[in-house]
């Protein structure tokens, strides 16, 4: 492990941003991409507790289920606090809250109370909002990466920490990409809670903004360019799913690619059947 995993089993660790004093530190998301940063964040800090969104239903069945991040934190034995909402009585005993995929409003007076550190998948300030990944591939980025960025009152405009860019490539979907800035995110939390960042504001030019998903986009539209096409496909998987009307049926497409100019179906799901390949689905057909 590394120097703040050294420094965790000394008994040692640096306090907020540099401070003498033992830095107690809190963790607040809900979704995979959270709960993927949790577990690689506590193999070297130690996470006093993780503040995530109540148990919903979930799947098919509509079963009550804990999510993601929560999983992964009683697996660790981290202590897990599930608020329906935060006000500004909600206790919070931490210096620093490193946020990933949260989902709830944070009040102004809980960031006034610590240091909250925001994990936002894209280079800032592009594709500030709920769907970074997303927006990114369905608009044919070739490069995204990770910010790591002070949380405040306006949506993902924090001043930057530290930020780390990586390649999109043409079959990555939204899982890798979320895999990959899974990977980037301890390492850019590492030099912020060392105290080896500098805090800066975010450019005034270049600000996009990544919408929350709708129905509507996942609907295919074959008229569209192919790339076009493909790019929804690839940004909705393996997740979501982009839906469509393929030989007469109505399916969602998990994966396709351009072929001489045309899109080219991999992989599919008809209506109330299993994932499959487009050959497969072919043979059905017939």
């Amino acid at each position: 492990m590394g120097r703040a995993a050294s420094e965790k089993e000394e008994g040692a660790r640096g306090g907020t941003m540099g401070s003498p004093t033992l830095m107690r530190l809190g963790f607040a998301g809900t979704a995979p991409f959270a709960a993927d940063v949790l577990a690689r964040l506590a193999e070297r800090w130690d996470i006093a507790f993780l503040l995530t969104r109540p148990d919903r239903p979930r799947g098919r069945g509509r079963r009550v289920a804990p999510p993601p991040a929560k999983e992964v934190a009683e697996r660790l034995g981290i202590q897990v606090l599930q608020p329906e909402r935060l006000t500004a009585e909600t206790a919070l005993d931490a210096d620093t809250i490193v946020v990933c995929a949260y989902g709830v409003l944070i009040p102004a007076a809980l960031l006034e109370q610590a240091l909250w550190l925001n994990v936002h998948p894209s280079l800032l300030p592009r594709w500030r909002g709920a769907a970074p990944v997303e927006r990114a591939i369905m608009a044919g980025d070739s490069e995204t990466g990770v910010t790591i960025h002070r949380t405040t009152p306006e949506l993902d405009a924090g001043p930057i920490a530290a930020q780390e860019a990586f390649p999109i490539g043409p079959d990555d979907d939204a899982g890798a990409v979320l895999r990959r800035a899974g990977e980037v995110a301890p390492g850019l939390l590492d030099q912020v809670l060392d105290g080896d960042a500098e805090f800066r504001p975010q450019p005034e030019e270049g600000v996009t903004y990544a919408e929350k998903l709708t129905a509507a986009d996942r609907e295919l539209d074959w008229t569209r360019p192919p790339e076009e096409v493909v790019n929804r496909v690839r940004a909705l998987s393996p997740h979501i799913g982009a839906r469509g009307d393929l030989d007469g049926r109505d399916v969602i497409v998990w994966k396709a690619r351009v072929v001489d100019g045309a899109v080219e179906p991999l992989e599919v799901q008809p209506e109330g059947r299993r994932r499959m390949s487009y050959d497969e689905f072919r043979r059905g057909l017939r």
